[in-house]
């Protein structure tokens, strides 16, 4: 769900001023908490509610644009899935030349149990500005619960070395580090040095040990990440702020090596909050209008990334408009042949069905009222959509109207590639490191 949030400047704010507010721990707070302080269990640490204060005061006050650059505080009891918490803050001091204001802060769960109290330095927001953002609570009886784990599938692996084209923006420069953090990559950074680096002074980003290779431009960082890989250096690529042609023409460039003898393809997972399992979208991102073969390499990538994130025998449903095979839509000839395909031994790993119409393939209901009997129907795990545009508005619909999380991977190339839209926030590149750890090769 998305909440439209109005900033407090430093102007604005005045000495004793408060700020107060009740928030329930919802099972998509508690599984994501959980992932990022490594728990397996239910039962958060105080240091999560640090966590969620820290979220309170960027989005709510002072709110959107606000930076915490010095705390000091105290960490008490701990906090679980429907807790509700109390956050409460006042406003000690406010240095308007410095432009940092000082406030007193306190949060307790159920009957008053202090979790965290102490004090934070912030640099609010100089305007007024009105944001959009994500609200954390989630939006489905399933929020959540995909992402969290698929980051606990990870935990146990070592970090993939990771060429990272050209991160010259704060969020593709924060999703790499912040995945170095989590240990899902350790990131060799290709662009332009003074301007990548001016961008980690400006959004406080610790470069500390992170390797960087200096080029001119984006085309040029594209090639800088290939030859690392091709080198031997990096088992992984991901995309920073460059055009996605520039960076797949550079893997896709006979002289990189990186071609297979199967069709390249992407792939979007998604973590719907209303789907009670991972959904895979393909192709939404390479392959414009694939033909037959296309589409069963497609399948066969998409059914490895299935396996990959814990799905043994994926269910592929087959999308075209109408349920039925009709010679005039090509998608449903399509699905009929794949369907055979499968049948013949041609394409092996999951159960395939088509084809099908969206709701069809994701609904029992559906399916019911419309007679369908399929080991796929109401329940699909892949979604082999007719094409680009298709897909590609299928996944951005789920994602902006839905309130899916997302994450989007490159295969079929010797070494898995992290692509996601230049518009991606820093956590859905930290959700597509996640998808290159668990398909890079050992």
């Amino acid at each position: 769900m998305i909440t439209i949030r109005r900033a407090t400047p430093i102007s604005a704010l005045e000495r004793g001023a408060v700020f107060e507010t009740e928030d329930r721990i919802s099972a998509a707070n508690a599984a994501n908490l959980s992932v990022l302080f490594g728990l397996d269990d239910k039962q958060l640490p105080a240091r999560a509610a640090g966590t969620f204060l820290a979220h309170v005061i960027t989005t709510r006050f002072p709110g959107p644009g606000s930076r915490i650059i010095a705390e000091n505080l105290r960490y008490g009891g701990g906090m679980t899935e429907g807790d509700v918490l109390k956050t409460g803050l006042v406003v000690l001091d406010v240095d308007a030349k410095a432009g940092v204001a000082r406030l007193a802060c306190r949060v307790t769960g159920p009957e008053g149990v202090l979790l965290v109290e102490g004090e934070v330095e912030v640099l609010p927001p100089l305007t007024a500005e009105e944001r959009a953002l994500p609200q954390m609570t989630g939006l489905g009886p399933h929020a959540g619960k995909v992402m969290a784990a698929l980051f606990a599938r990870c935990r146990a692996l070592p970090p993939v070395p990771t060429a990272v084209a050209h991160p010259c923006d704060a969020e593709s420069l924060r999703g790499a580090l912040l995945a170095a953090q989590q240990g899902l990559i350790m990131p060799i950074l290709t662009g332009p040095e003074a301007r990548i680096r001016a961008i980690a002074v400006q959004e406080r980003l610790d470069l500390t040990g992170i390797t960087l290779i200096g080029t001119e431009h984006s085309h040029a960082s594209a090639e800088a990440a290939v030859a690392l890989v091709r080198e031997g250096r990096a088992a992984a690529l991901m995309k920073g702020s460059l055009h996605t042609d520039e960076l797949l023409g550079a893997a896709l460039a006979k002289e990189a090596g990186l071609r297979t003898e199967r069709r390249v393809s992407h792939a979007f997972v998604l973590d719907a909050p209303l789907y009670p399992r991972p959904l895979i979208i393909t192709d939404a991102a390479v392959n414009i209008a694939p033909d037959l073969e296309a589409k069963a390499d497609i399948i066969r990538n998409a059914i490895k990334l299935a396996q990959a994130i814990g799905i043994e025998t994926p269910k592929v449903a087959i999308l075209a408009a109408v349920e039925t095979v009709t010679p005039k839509m090509q998608a449903t000839l399509d699905a009929a042949a794949l369907c055979k395909m499968a049948e013949r031994g041609q394409i092996t790993g999951g159960v395939l069905d088509g084809p099908l119409a969206f709701d069809n393939a994701i609904s029992p209901v559906a399916a019911a009222a419309k007679g369908i009997q399929s080991p796929v129907a109401g329940q699909a795990d892949i979604l082999l959509v007719p094409d680009l545009e298709a897909g590609n508005m299928l996944a951005k619909q789920l994602a902006y109207l839905g309130g899916a999380e997302s994450a989007g991977i490159v295969l079929g190339l010797r070494v898995p590639m992290a692509l996601t839209s230049r518009a991606d926030n820093a956590m859905a590149r930290l959700a597509s490191a996640a998808l290159l750890r668990l398909m890079a090769p050992e």
